[in-house]
């Protein structure tokens, strides 16, 4: 019998891990969209730096206008999901970010800044409504004691794309870059600089023009799929299966609450290390054809630290363990970076991909833990804090203004990684287990102490 019983439950098992396959391969096809269109940013500030004769705090609006659309467009997304459902959710949110890649053809042609960040703008508002839906899909796609596993799954396919992309749009629209950059610098015809900065800024039509006619039949494909609808709507079930019953509101949750500030500034080191990587390099004196790839090597050690996450979670480290090292990890190469110079500072910096990649799938699973029908609220708002990515690098910007490269990026991180160490190690704790923690003082009293 007990052999029987067992071999039912493989079965069973078996079967389970089946039905999660197909989603799971759906979400990490988005996941790369996901990566493939953020990190063209770490290109694109360089890029319209040159295209649009901008100084650094106007091209690090590039960062400013995408990520601030999730601050925006977060909670309407949630709104929106309870209408349309997950799986038509992520398909009108590919629409947009098409719509936003399309943008970028007359802003080429007219070399209008503004029409650049509107295109920006609209792309974040697609992958906002995408993001408050894959999220929470992909957390409680399983156990929510493995979801930091199944999310670095994810991370991977959203940093491999992030490594392909910097390098395939500069290679189109940065070639010769610093070439560029000395004739540019050089003409005194301003018709003539005119014309080689409108045929520079010319170059990104193609590749947004292929990007937007992916999105689009991606969009339709996952329209007609058969992923199938989860439910966040029912009360929570916590580890000994009884029905915990929602709270009144969503701000009542310790867990979350916190964990917004989290999202927030993990989001601003993420950037930072990703994107804004380049302009420190430059500030550094190095050359715009060096600097350009400098986002690729923070997403191959992002990458590393994905597969590092998926062979260790939970099977040899909580996921909340896990933050708490990644924290820890971010401070010692912060200032390792702030100590040293030129390249090695340079390495440093993008070793903290290493430290920032299991910072994502181990805060969202804590902070949505619990949330029962709030869950895609509480997606919602965290989904929010990405709007770390658009703060903290104009924090950066204005640091640098009256403290050099290296220490204006100290002041702008470290307190971050403090304050993610916080959260990994108490902070992500709702009240009730912190009581537990805790013997009250009525209990103490009752035994003499």
């Amino acid at each position: 019998m007990a052999n029987t019983s067992q071999l039912n439950n493989g079965i069973e098992n078996t079967a389970v891990k089946k039905s999660y396959l197909y989603p799971i391969i759906i979400i990490g096809i988005l996941f790369f969209v996901f990566g493939f269109v953020t990190w063209l940013n770490g290109t694109l500030i360089p890029f319209l730096q040159l295209a649009c004769e901008l100084n650094t705090s106007q091209a690090l609006l590039v960062t400013f206008a995408f990520y601030m659309a999730y601050f925006f467009l977060a909670i309407p997304s949630s709104y929106i999901l309870k209408l349309t459902g997950f799986k038509n959710g992520m398909s009108l949110g590919l629409f947009i970010m098409a719509l936003g890649a399309l943008v970028f053809i007359p802003a080429a042609n007219a070399r209008e800044f503004s029409l650049f960040l509107t295109g920006l703008f609209i792309q974040g508002m697609g992958l906002a409504l995408l993001q408050t839906a894959s999220n929470p899909y992909i957390s409680v796609l399983g156990p929510i004691e493995s979801a930091a596993q199944r999310i670095s799954i994810m991370g991977i396919c959203n940093k491999v794309a992030g490594v392909l992309s910097p390098l395939i749009l500069s290679a189109i629209v940065l070639k010769g870059a610093q070439a560029l950059e000395n004739q540019v610098s050089s003409i005194s015809d301003q018709a003539a600089k005119e014309v080689l900065l409108t045929e520079l800024a010319q170059r990104v039509i193609f590749p947004y023009a292929v990007m937007a006619a992916v999105l689009i039949l991606l969009a339709i494909m996952i329209r007609f799929s058969s992923l199938p609808e989860i439910n966040t709507d029912e009360d929570h079930v916590d580890e000994t299966g009884n029905r915990v019953a929602s709270k009144s509101s969503v701000f009542q949750y310790r867990n979350l609450n916190l964990g917004l500030i989290c999202i927030f500034l993990y989001v601003g080191v993420e950037v930072m290390a990703g994107d804004v990587i380049g302009t420190y390099g430059k500030s550094l004196g190095m050359s715009l054809d060096q600097t350009k790839i400098f986002t690729s090597y923070t997403l191959v050690s992002m990458v590393i630290g994905y597969i590092i996450g998926i062979i260790s979670i939970p099977k040899y480290i909580k996921q909340e363990k896990a933050l708490m090292l990644s924290a820890l990890i971010g401070i010692i190469f912060t200032i390792a970076a702030y100590l040293t110079t030129g390249y090695t500072s340079i390495v440093f910096i993008a070793l903290l991909g290493l430290a920032n990649a299991l910072m994502w799938p181990s805060i969202f699973p804590l902070a949505i833990k619990g949330l029962g029908k709030f869950t895609k609220i509480g997606s919602a708002l965290l989904i929010m804090g990405i709007a770390g990515g658009a703060i903290l690098p104009q924090i950066y910007a204005w640091l640098e203004t009256f403290l050099s490269p290296q220490s204006a990026f100290l002041f702008s991180m470290v307190p971050c990684y403090f304050y993610i160490l916080y959260y990994a190690i108490s902070g992500h704790q709702s009240k009730s287990t912190l009581s537990k923690l805790t013997p009250s003082l009525s209990r103490k009293e009752k035994i003499g102490i």
